[in-house]
């Protein structure tokens, strides 16, 4: 064991996983210490970040910092379960960090507002942060680049992807069938196993100020009608539990009955993903390794949590538009506007689609469980936004619509899956144009006839029928 120890120690970090967002490469001399700010991946351990943040650190001979900036912005996407969540899973993140001689700071406030003057103020020597694909952060970015000093080094690391965003790709890949190649070739490199994060051997002489996790929740403003569900735990603790329950149990199954809304298939990690309190590439390298008892599953899962993963994140990358019809392909917006004005076999307005008030009892049961269990399974998904499509009166109501319930419902909503899932559902992103119909043009169509040969219908109906909105 201990070899094994001074293995990973030893473990080169691979320099493609970083970029510099700085003009200055060199660590400022004199400086009190480095500053990891995390952002995107919420957890200590398997956090290629941390890892190189720890790394330059202790070339340095300086203490370790990590800093969270809280911010919660007025809007009905800032719910309970999102930031209760995210919170509970901060706070093991901080006591872990306390338990490795690493100070945890939790600053109040946008990024650009507060973290620049931190870093200033503790005289740090250089900042690490991960890597999100997404407006906000990418602004934040901006924001802290402008205004931190230009002596010190400011590093981006891609801790969320097993192959960093833009080794993949330098562009907006058509759809899995042009990344996947790209990526598979390149998992020899970038799959392994993890460094381990250590007890820092340098103290801070100015230590973090603590954090009254419980008090710092109570005082958010967030909407508390949208409750924590009982089945995901946060943390990474509960990920990993999460993670090995899978392979133990379900990934046998997910071969042949992923599919299935019934069946216990899937591997329910995608809160923990979004959230970063685990790391993809710890479970694609535990999956590999223990899963050899359900080895006839692992290709598909592979494809699913490495190719279809990082393709989303290639595409909110690489095109601004992520989030709109205007981002879609030009085919699918011209069938889109041939179709707008088609008669709709249904109108429903949001409060009712919220509400789950449709005539389609497959539907309301999949919105049902979305809202009280913050969690859709990915068939059904694909089914519950083609049908907004076709139940609203134009394309944008759609979309704007469905990415409004997925970000405010789903524990993992507010994430590239979830843009890319309802663009690929409604705006034919990442696919082919199909035989032409009303109201869809050429996107593809799912219907309620096609869900009953695949699965049972009326059980999934049985147990997810709305008892009240």
């Amino acid at each position: 064991f201990c070899s094994r120890l001074s293995e990973k120690k030893d473990m080169k970090f691979n320099k493609k996983r970083l970029r510099f967002l700085s003009d200055n490469e060199k660590i400022k001399q004199g400086s009190e210490g480095v500053l990891y700010w995390m952002l995107r991946d919420q957890r200590v351990q398997d956090n290629w970040a941390l890892i190189h943040a720890q790394r330059l650190a202790v070339k340095e001979n300086l203490p370790l910092h990590v800093c969270f900036c809280l911010v919660v912005p007025k809007s009905e996407l800032s719910t309970l379960r999102h930031y209760s969540f995210m919170l509970k899973g901060l706070e093991e993140v901080a006591k872990e960090c306390e338990q490795l001689n690493i100070q945890f700071h939790l600053l109040h406030g946008a990024p650009g507002k507060v973290l620049p003057g931190f870093v200033s103020n503790r005289s740090f020597g250089a900042v690490v942060t991960d890597f999100s694909p997404i407006r906000e952060p990418l602004q934040w970015l901006e924001d802290v680049k402008k205004k931190l000093p230009k002596d010190i080094p400011f590093i981006q690391v891609d801790a969320h992807n097993i192959v960093p965003c833009w080794v993949a790709s330098p562009k907006l890949e058509y759809s899995a069938r042009t990344i996947r190649g790209k990526i598979t070739n390149l998992l020899s490199e970038f799959l392994t196993d993890f460094p381990l994060v250590d007890a820092h051997p340098h103290t801070a002489t100015r230590t973090a100020k603590g954090v009254d996790w419980d008090k710092t929740l109570a005082s958010l403003d967030v909407d508390r009608t949208v409750k924590e569900p009982e089945w995901a735990k946060p943390g990474t603790k509960p990920g990993m539990d999460m993670l090995e329950s899978f392979i133990d149990v379900r990934l046998k199954l997910f071969g042949s009955q992923r599919n299935d809304p019934n069946a216990p298939a899937l591997s329910q990690l995608s809160p923990w993903l979004r959230f970063g309190q685990i790391s993809a590439q710890r479970v694609a390298w535990q999956v590999q390794r223990n899963g050899k008892n359900a080895s006839q599953s692992i290709p598909a899962f592979i494809e699913e949590l490495v190719v279809r993963r990082e393709l989303t994140d290639n595409f909110c990358f690489y095109n601004k538009k992520y989030d709109s019809v205007e981002g879609a392909y030009e085919w699918a917006q011209k069938t889109l506007k041939d179709h707008a004005k088609d008669e709709r076999p249904y109108l429903y307005t949001r409060e009712q689609l919220e509400k789950a008030k449709t005539h389609d009892k497959l539907w309301n049961a999949a919105q049902y469980q979305m809202v009280t269990e913050g969690k859709m399974h990915g068939f059904l998904r694909m089914y519950w936004a083609k049908k907004i499509l076709e139940w609203t009166s134009s394309p944008e109501e759609a979309l704007s619509i469905a990415l409004y319930l997925n970000d405010r419902y789903e524990l993992d909503g507010q994430d590239p899956n979830g843009f890319v899932g309802c663009m690929w559902s409604i705006c034919g992103i990442h696919d082919q144009g199909w035989a032409e119909r009303a109201v869809f043009g050429k996107i593809r169509y799912m219907n309620y006839k096609g869900c009953l040969r695949k699965f049972n219908v009326a059980q999934f109906e049985r147990k997810y029928c709305p008892k009240s909105l």
